[in-house]
């Protein structure tokens, strides 16, 4: 390979680094051919900050103890001592389809779409997970009651974490 192909190719990974920052991404592949046999393959990737992938395992802690029967508004609020149980493994749990940040209702000042002890509809919003600015509701799998939720209003989520107990 020749010093100019090495100086196009670096100016190449730079733009794409630049390309990935400028458009809020985390990860890009390329290949690039330049004839017979010969061709660049490029992953340019970068780690997604640590502090939103510690806070969904913490959040989903939050409900090992029992609360009082008079608090079923807090979002956290545990009905059960399940603190030894996976909330992902329960039959009920409703998991995020996707990594994003949990809304409870539709705006600011609105009122929750749900809360503990609530009955839900199959296909009824349980709350919003927004990712890339895009607001996607999360439909009930099943009719039946709330029993836990899992996750804060304005919370990080993880893909696949259980966001809500319904039996």
């Amino acid at each position: 390979m020749s010093k100019n192909n090495h100086d196009a190719d670096v100016a190449f990974i730079k733009a794409l680094a630049e390309l990935l920052s400028e458009n809020d991404l985390t990860e890009l592949e390329v290949m690039r051919e330049y004839g017979n046999e010969d061709s660049l393959n490029v992953r340019v990737s970068r780690a997604v900050a640590a502090p939103v992938a510690a806070a969904a395992p913490v959040q989903v802690a939050v409900p090992a103890a029992p609360a009082p029967a008079a608090a079923p508004a807090t979002p956290a609020a545990a009905a059960a001592p399940e603190a030894a149980e996976d909330p992902a493994s329960h039959p009920g749990a409703v998991t995020s389809p996707m990594v994003g940040t949990i809304y409870m209702q539709a705006e600011p000042g609105a009122p929750s779409f749900i809360s503990v002890g609530a009955q839900v509809k199959e296909g009824d919003t349980l709350l919003i997970v927004e990712a890339m600015k895009t607001m996607n509701h999360i439909p009930a799998p099943k009719s039946g009651t709330v029993k836990r939720i899992l996750v804060e209003d304005g919370a990080p989520v993880e893909f696949g974490a259980p966001l809500v107990i319904l039996e």
